[in-house]
């Protein structure tokens, strides 16, 4: 009998979680394992996202539950 094409031994990556194992959204979860914390401009750099994409995936990651996103004023 062959195996279904569903057999996680046919196909690893078929059980993969899409929410964090996105590239766009592993790097900066990669980048916080390390580091913790980290504001916006950092995250921007280290994974080479844009302005306008990051926080659609850091939203992603917090509504998943795998990230916290802390909001503050700094200066004027």
């Amino acid at each position: 009998m062959t195996k279904s094409t569903s057999d996680p031994e046919l196909h690893p990556l078929a059980e993969i979680d899409q929410t964090i194992h996105a590239p766009a959204r592993l790097m900066p979860l990669t980048y916080l394992c390390v580091v913790k914390s980290a504001d916006y401009l950092s995250l921007v750099r280290v994974t080479g996202l844009t302005w306008g994409h990051l926080p659609t995936h850091l939203t992603k990651l917090e509504e998943a539950t795998q990230i916290a996103i802390a909001k503050e004023a700094r200066g004027k």
